[in-house]
């Protein structure tokens, strides 16, 4: 028996769960229900407002991460470009914040389960720090933001990392579905299946196997190499010292508007034989600036965080007097305002 969970969180998308559990009832039917397939939440038995306009789909359990089989997570469905609290964002955040993070993390430790998502679902589990260096994709909107929580975006329609498949915008629910059909039960089911929704799955399905693109036999020493004789040269540059760093050294008292709200951060910046240093603090978590860059008169930097969720963040501030003003952004979410204040 393939045991299938499909995972219901409040503003899920409707199409991410449905065009799925379609998929395994019929597969279930063809294959003389060897296939179980429910609705379940983290919480357990319960009805689930879906996004937009909030259409309840009632749960009849609670996950179970110990369960061998397939436990398939939706994306959300909300604002795109909004930045409150019906944004894409602020739902996947609310969803993070719930048990479902732990227990999907206990389940990909298992070789018998699989993990499937569809769209903005691979988001939400990245965003928990379950995807860091794990091949995904997602929805076209949120691939830079896949990228900026650790995992290693795939441009393609499904990707397959083993106990970990995922899929892009909202309608690769029925191609995930149906490849795990044909790779759990045979491709005869999964025929049938798609004889029976008229419907042929799409494009074909990423693994890390085979050939790669553009790979081909190193010249040998006789033979000329083209690609390298016509790459740029770089050169190890030191950097430059930066004269006007003063301006922003010292302890700032910051906070950063987000789409899932304001969150205060503690800067810590000095200045080291010309160079900028510097740490930010937010709650229990210290992390070091990377590549920080004075270039005018605004200060830029990366840092990688894991609260509130796993995300890589680009930050570029100004200084007038003690008053700080700035951004902080992640991919292709809005930017969010930071301002602060030096504390000393």
């Amino acid at each position: 028996m393939l045991t299938v969970q499909i995972v219901l969180f409040d503003g899920f998308d409707l199409l991410d769960a449905i065009a799925p559990y379609e998929v395994f009832c019929a597969a279930a039917m063809k294959a003389e229900n060897t296939v179980s397939v429910q609705f379940v939440t983290a919480e357990g038995p319960r009805s689930v407002a879906s996004g937009f306009n909030g259409l309840k789909i009632e749960a009849s359990g609670r996950l179970n991460p110990e369960c061998a089989g397939i436990i398939l997570v939706p994306g959300a469905a909300g604002d795109v470009e909004a930045d409150g609290s019906d944004s894409i964002p602020a739902i996947l955040n609310r969803a993070m914040n719930t048990a479902l993070t732990g227990m999907i993390g206990q389940a990909l430790g298992h070789r018998d389960i699989v993990i499937a998502t569809v769209c903005g679902g691979s988001l939400l589990l990245a965003m928990g720090g379950l995807l860091e260096g794990r091949k995904a994709v997602t929805h076209h909107l949120g691939m830079d933001v896949l990228g900026t929580t650790g995992a290693i975006p795939v441009p393609a329609r499904v990707v397959d990392d083993g106990n970990l498949v995922s899929g892009g915008g909202v309608t690769s629910g029925l191609d995930v579905a149906l490849y795990l059909v044909e790779r759990e039960l045979g491709p005869r089911i999964a025929h049938a299946v798609e004889q029976l929704f008229e419907f042929e799955r799409r494009g074909t399905v990423w693994r890390e196997t085979g050939m790669a693109p553009g790979s081909h036999r190193a010249p040998t020493r006789d033979e000329p190499n083209n690609a390298a004789d016509q790459a740029p040269m770089t050169y190890d540059t030191p950097p430059v010292p930066i004269m006007q760093a003063s301006v922003f050294d010292g302890d700032w008292d910051t906070t950063i508007a987000t789409p899932v709200g304001k969150l205060p951060v503690k800067l810590s910046i000095s200045t080291s034989h010309g160079m900028i240093q510097g740490q930010a603090t937010q709650g229990e978590e210290t992390v070091e600036f990377v590549t920080p860059v004075l270039q005018n008169n605004k200060l830029t930097w990366s840092l990688s965080i894991t609260k509130p969720m796993r995300l890589h963040l680009k930050f570029e501030v100004a200084v007038n007097g003690d008053q700080m003003v700035g951004i902080a952004k992640a991919g292709i979410l809005p930017a969010s305002k930071l301002t602060g204040k030096r504390v000393s």
